[in-house]
């Protein structure tokens, strides 16, 4: 579809890649990854022919469609939701047009057996044929699928696009590029306003989805879900290979052991040639001998080790004093923004040394939660706050705080206090910058320059209690890797918000669902909370059909004798698909198991990710059969 052949990218005179080739097939999942500032979104750019080429050339197949979803979207405003994601139907909404003007004069007309009717009746028939095959008459049913995978409820769906936040605006835009059927889709990270529901959502969709798709994302478990390929930016190069985010990362750590032992094994027999070389050269007799071996020597080429990126963060959060056994205790506690109550009548308690994690769709309320808690929002109700509490608190625009007009080394240095200027340099180390990287000013720093700052600026200050509002926005997957260490030596007590499902994974002991107003308590981490949520949601099934089979016995007398005959055709066909789940789900939790006692052995078996996946995958359709025979029995009465 796409081929791309020695293209390179210079800014400033520094090629931030030079001479990569690459060809993007049909199907291909490819996951684009590197740190941030390794050309990521650059190369998306180049994709969707957004830039000019500094070098090389990229063809494209013939009218192949491409969709581009940025991290920076721009839309006029004015339109609806449904407004704006209809949007992506323009050629159908071209043709509705059309249909209503054939209509009107076909309404207006009376001259029936004219040549001007019966030609306005061919245009119909045409019109109406193109407007079907495009699917004109499913769109709207599309269109509202969609919005509500994205976390819309249909109550949005009239709103006006300029009462929602950028966050929801973006979900807008990936809603129109999902509904436009394109040929590739090129997705900028496409889950950083998303919550975890909706990311399982469009994990779904995109496994699914007939194109082509080029991901940039710091997401490792949607990069695992999705993706099929990977390709890797480092240092000017890239690394491709037809495997997910994991299974590349095994992969390259073997193929660069291969090259350790071959470059090894090389570099002895050019040490040996060359000491033959340098002892054929003192005699006569033997120069042309030593010719020969350098001209052999020449011609050898040398085997290179792929170079890995390893500038990532290396940070510990300072210790404080020990606090009181409470740390915050929230009573009766609600919150309302005009008239939405967001929260109503919460109780939390917060003991020390708790890692607690806030999950739900956007707009649930957790981080006006979070907020409430570090103080920075009135509120109904009451909050008590321990003994000893030395708070943190990390918000989601944390980096607008920042000074533009000071440098980065200034930022630091006239936070920090005696004890600890003398690490600010190390500390600023630890998050990437290095050298004279200290003496830029802030307002020229990327998002996630500005997000790794205020970081920094935490480790300056001891602090007992940490509230983090999503942190790992516009954090590259090993900053994240190192973040996550440092939070899982933290002693203090920990409140993260997040919905990254792999940065959640083992670093909190319990979560938190915000839905309606209130809130849920799952006692276990992030795996632990989605378990029970799919738990949850077949007993909520569960209970449908037990209503259903209450009024069965009542209304079995007037049906007839092939509904009869159907209603036991499918609960047989449920009570089947009910023991294979049961089944899967033992195999799942076996394997788990496994996998918790003796991980590399486990993960050593032949073609052991993809049998695993493949029985997760399994479930999940077990899982939507067992809804729809549910949904069958049902509708029978």
């Amino acid at each position: 579809m796409i081929n791309v052949h020695n293209l390179s990218v210079a800014f400033g005179g520094e090629y931030l890649f030079e001479e990569i080739s690459f060809r993007l097939n049909g199907g291909d999942r490819v996951g684009l990854i590197g740190k941030n500032g390794a050309g990521k979104s650059t190369l998306l750019k180049l994709l969707a022919k957004e830039m000019p080429l500094d070098g090389g050339t990229m063809a494209t197949e013939k009218e192949i469609k491409v969709g581009f979803l940025k991290q920076d979207i721009d839309f006029d405003l004015g339109r609806t939701v449904l407004e704006e994601s209809y949007q992506a139907f323009s050629e159908i909404k071209a043709l509705e047009q059309k249909l209503d003007l054939i209509n009107t004069g076909l309404a207006e007309r009376t001259d029936y057996e004219s040549e001007g009717y019966h030609q306005l009746m061919v245009d119909l028939n045409d019109v109406t044929h193109h407007y079907e095959i495009l699917g004109g008459y499913n769109y709207q049913g599309d269109t509202e699928k969609v919005l509500l995978g994205l976390g819309f409820k249909r109550e949005d769906f009239n709103k006006l696009t300029d009462t929602f936040s950028g966050g929801w605006r973006m979900r807008i835009e990936l809603a129109k590029l999902l509904l436009q059927n394109n040929d590739v889709l090129l997705l900028d990270e496409p889950t950083n306003h998303l919550d975890i529901e909706s990311i399982i959502w469009l994990e779904q969709f995109l496994n699914n989805y007939s194109g082509a798709v080029v991901i940039v994302s710091h997401d490792k478990m949607f990069l695992d879900n999705v993706t099929n390929r990977t390709i890797e930016i480092s240092l000017g190069r890239i690394y491709d290979y037809n495997k997910p985010y994991t299974k590349f990362l095994e992969l390259r750590k073997e193929i660069k052991e291969q090259q350790l032992s071959a470059q090894k094994n090389q570099e002895k027999q050019i040490q040996q040639t060359e000491r033959l070389i340098e002892k054929f050269r003192a005699k006569a007799s033997k120069a042309s001998m030593a010719q020969s071996l350098i001209k052999k020597l020449d011609k050898i080429e040398r085997i290179e080790v792929d170079e890995e990126d390893n500038g990532v963060m290396n940070l510990r959060f300072p210790v404080s004093v020990t606090p009181g056994k409470v740390v915050a205790e929230l009573e009766s506690l609600s919150k309302s923004y005009g008239k939405k109550q967001v929260l109503q009548n919460i109780d939390l308690l917060v003991e020390r040394g708790s890692k607690t994690a806030f999950v739900g769709q956007n707009g649930q309320g957790k981080t006006t939660l979070a907020k409430i808690m570090v103080g920075e929002l009135e509120h109904e109700g009451s909050i008590k706050m321990g003994h000893n509490v030395q708070l943190g608190y990390f918000a989601q625009n944390q980096a607008e705080y920042l000074d533009g007009s000071k440098t980065i080394l200034d930022t630091m240095t006239d936070a920090a206090n005696e004890s600890n200027r003398s690490k600010v340099r190390d500390i600023l180390g630890s998050f990437l910058f290095r050298g004279d990287d200290v003496d830029k000013y802030v307002k020229v720093l990327s998002g996630g320059e500005r997000n790794r700052l205020a970081l920094a600026k935490m480790l300056l200050q001891p602090f007992n209690v940490l509230v983090m509002d999503e942190p790992t926005n516009h954090l590259d997957i090993k900053s994240k890797n190192v973040l996550k260490q440092a939070l899982q030596n933290f002693e203090g007590t920990l409140v993260l918000v997040s919905h990254d499902r792999d940065f959640l994974q083992g670093l909190t002991d319990r979560v938190y669902e915000f839905k309606d107003g209130g809130i849920k308590e799952y006692l276990g981490d992030i795996d632990f909370y989605l378990e029970q949520r799919k738990v949850d949601d077949f007993r909520k099934i569960e209970k449908k059909e037990v209503r259903v089979e209450k009024k069965a016995p009542i209304e079995t007398k007037e049906m007839d004798y092939h509904t009869q005959k159907k209603e036991k055709s499918l609960k047989n066909r449920l009570s089947g698909v009910e023991k294979k789940i049961s089944q899967l789900e033992q195999e799942i939790a076996d394997i788990d198991h496994e996998l918790l006692m003796d991980y590399d052995t486990t993960i050593a078996k032949p073609n052991f990710f993809d049998g695993y996946q493949g029985k997760k995958k399994q479930l999940e359709e077990l899982m939507g059969e067992w809804e729809s025979i549910s949904h069958d029995l049902e509708s029978l009465d």
